[in-house]
């Protein structure tokens, strides 16, 4: 997916799709694919625009420092997120999403700072997983319009989910996070990548919200 003449139609595609399934109401939730490693060069949505109607030119380029190389937008007040992502997973495509279940969620749980999802089959729609029988933790944080605050905490766990695998460590993997009244982030080595992990936890965050109304 790197340096793919197609990234742009790509990008557009993907943000369609997901807005048509209401993850991503309006100018809710913003998208980013990485162009360059070196310089870091982000391809991503540009702030404000409707993710039903977005077109070519409302992508812009952004560079490590955050600022706008290339197109006309503004970049999104998360920018600094999206890149600290990257910097600390390596991964190559970030989404944040709104959904009605996700947000729900991110309150309901916030005490707790964490959602647990395990046993179930739709795990082994993540990355790596290969068996019903594992255990997700997806951390879960106060919303903050500070983003530097917020980019500290998401890339110090970042940093501790890197130790993940390694010898005598039991610290999870971490497919993304939640922001409490606001939304999930996840990430994947592709935009595909992260549009099916979008995919899997909207599903698991429908089945834990039924679950709670039910009682069981």
């Amino acid at each position: 997916m790197l340096n793919s003449p197609n990234l742009h139609e790509a990008l557009l595609w993907v943000i369609k799709d997901i807005h048509s399934k209401g993850w991503s109401t309006g100018t809710a939730g913003n998208f980013s694919a990485v162009l360059q490693r070196d310089p870091l060069t982000l391809l991503m949505t540009s702030s404000g625009i409707d993710k039903g109607l977005v077109r070519s030119q409302n992508l812009v380029e952004i560079n490590e420092a955050g600022v706008v190389v290339k197109g006309t937008g503004k970049p999104s007040a998360e920018t600094l997120l999206h890149l600290t992502i990257v910097r600390e997973t390596g991964t190559g495509a970030v989404i944040h999403a709104h959904s009605v279940f996700n947000t729900i969620l991110s309150q309901h749980f916030l005490s707790e700072g964490k959602l647990i999802l395990t046993g179930y089959e739709m795990l082994k729609g993540l990355e790596g997983i290969l068996t019903h029988e594992t255990t997700v933790s997806i951390p879960i944080w106060p919303n903050s319009q500070d983003m530097e605050q917020l980019s500290q905490i998401v890339g110090s766990h970042l940093q501790l989910n890197a130790h993940y695998g390694k010898k005598g460590t039991s610290f999870p993997r971490t497919y993304g996070f939640l922001l409490a009244g606001h939304g999930v982030y996840t990430w994947g080595k592709t935009l595909f990548h992260a549009r099916r992990h979008l995919e899997i936890l909207e599903f698991l965050f429908e089945v834990t919200y039924r679950k709670l109304v039910l009682g069981i």
